[in-house]
């Protein structure tokens, strides 16, 4: 796939979504922080379901450790492998406590640093709550960059590494919740919707789902 097709993508991508953004619900750098931790295996919808009650009363790191790891637990239950993120949250808040005076920081070294964060979601956090051209390749962003051609890869640094390189400059801030918005709607796992899309000319799919 050469410069101007990929350019094309974007363009046609950021056209359709003008404001691409999470769907998870937050208010600060650290309830995103949480509701990314949550998120693992999970779907958006229900880390929101869990987080709408559980913010309102504990949204700080003080204010979670201060809940407890049953606490905390009761909270978080309908979510899966809530055992251990609840106790990843505790050590986490704990470290920002410790070690950044509450604060969420602002480095991916010491984002991965924290209890349950990966690489994956310390550039979710950079790039959503601080606005860096940072790309987190989960499974849509995995499956769209293989899919279309526009980065395909053979793991997820592989892919991240070839957006990095390829996403346009003025695209890059907005590539993460694009690409993703594209695989969870559009471009989806078993039968994606190549009728109504609006980059399927551009696309190196093959199979091709028909009308």
């Amino acid at each position: 796939m050469n410069k101007q097709i990929r350019l094309a993508i974007f363009d046609r991508l950021a056209a359709n979504t003008p404001e691409p953004t999470t769907e998870l619900i937050y208010s600060t750098p650290f309830e995103l922080l949480i509701a990314v931790v949550l998120s693992a295996q999970a779907t958006d919808k229900g880390v929101n379901k869990a987080t709408e009650k559980l913010f309102p009363v504990a949204n700080t790191p003080q204010a979670i450790l201060d809940l407890g790891l049953d606490g905390l637990k009761a909270h978080i239950k309908t979510i899966g492998l809530f055992n251990s993120k609840a106790a990843n949250i505790i050590k986490l808040c704990e470290t920002l406590l410790s070690q950044h005076l509450g604060e969420v920081p602002q480095t991916r070294e010491a984002l991965e640093a924290l209890a349950g964060v990966g690489r994956k979601t310390a550039n979710v956090i950079l790039n959503t709550a601080f606005g860096h051209p940072t790309i987190a390749v989960d499974t849509h962003i995995f499956r769209v960059s293989n899919r279309t051609g526009l980065a395909p890869g053979k793991n997820v640094l592989e892919v991240e590494n070839k957006l990095e390189k390829t996403v346009p400059a003025h695209h890059k801030k907005d590539a993460h919740h694009l690409l993703i918005l594209h695989g969870r709607y559009v471009c989806i796992a078993r039968k994606p919707r190549c009728p109504g899309c609006c980059i399927a000319d551009l696309c190196e799919f093959k199979q091709k789902t028909l009308p």
